[in-house]
């Protein structure tokens, strides 16, 4: 484990019963690569969002260096984001605000109740296109491409696919 995201460790617990459920539950502190690659190993499961976030994190080499980013660019405010999904024929994509295929009238609310979808393969949507911002998920596997420029100053995900263990993080 990465020295700057050391913890104390978590032992597991037993199982406390409610009336209705009862779940064994074990906590384990990973830095964003360790917990990417239990993802991978199908130990762990994420929705899309937090693997672009963990894929964020994969940035900073340590907690002190996430506090500074972070405290720096607070200042520098923020942008509504409501990603929008495009269904294609063998998976689908979470597009991003600045990805060519973002609507430019995104449903914030969820009132539209949009649905996009196209005929296509996301191997060929991926060829024909240049400007992305999106999480794809095909199958199991989810892969997050980014090549627009954030705003902000945020800084961009590592660009992970969960079925390649080639990643660059920097922990």
């Amino acid at each position: 484990m990465s020295e700057g995201f050391k913890a104390p460790e978590i032992r597991p617990s037993k199982c406390t019963c409610s009336l209705f459920v009862c779940f064994p539950f074990l906590l384990q502190w990973l830095s964003p690569p360790e917990a990417i690659e239990h993802f991978k190993s199908q130990e762990i499961q994420f929705a899309p969002p937090q693997f672009y976030e963990l894929c964020r994190l994969c940035n900073f080499s340590s907690l002190q260096e996430l506090h500074k980013f972070s405290s720096e660019r607070a200042l520098e405010g923020c942008e509504r984001w409501m990603p929008v999904i495009l269904t294609a024929s063998d998976g689908y994509m979470q597009l991003l605000p600045g990805d060519e295929l973002y609507p430019e009238d995104p449903d914030y609310t969820g009132e539209k109740k949009i649905t996009l979808s196209i005929d296509k393969k996301i191997e060929d949507l991926m060829k024909e296109g240049s400007i992305f911002h999106r999480i794809v998920r095909k199958n199991n596997d989810l892969a997050v491409y980014v090549n627009v420029q954030a705003k902000y100053k945020h800084i961009n995900p590592v660009m992970i696919n969960s079925n390649n263990s080639d990643f660059n993080s920097r922990l």
